[in-house]
């Protein structure tokens, strides 16, 4: 069983919902407009990067020693990651009314906003 697609492999489009999800044990099927996660949206190399992460207790330094790169090589690559998962976050919120709204209602800081806005 493969990955779940999170781009559209005619037009490139990320604006994908998952229509239908069935359970094998019991053949229940769920049918309806399901949001693909954002971290199911990485590349597989940044999943592999959580993953190993995570099995390392959050160390870099454990990380770095186990692949062979330097901790700044290493730095770069997580941040690398962190950019990247902003940027899933501001393509899910979508629009600088949205961004603001949030801003409005204290569900994110201003710091966080002008960061969100700024890769609009």
């Amino acid at each position: 069983m493969g990955k779940i697609v999170t781009q559209c492999p005619s037009c490139a489009s990320t604006k994908l919902h998952v229509t239908k999800i069935e359970c094998l044990g019991c053949n229940t099927i769920f049918e309806g407009k399901f949001d693909i996660p954002s971290l199911l949206k990485l590349p597989e190399e940044d999943l592999q990067f959580i993953f190993d992460f995570v099995k390392c207790s959050g160390s870099l330094k454990e990380m770095a020693a186990k692949q062979n790169v330097s901790y700044p090589t290493l730095r770069n690559r997580l941040n690398a990651l962190i950019d990247n998962l902003e940027s899933l976050e501001v393509k899910k919120i979508g629009s600088k009314e949205k961004i603001l709204q949030l801003l409005e209602e204290g569900k994110i800081s201003a710091k966080d906003a002008a960061k969100m806005l700024h890769k609009l």
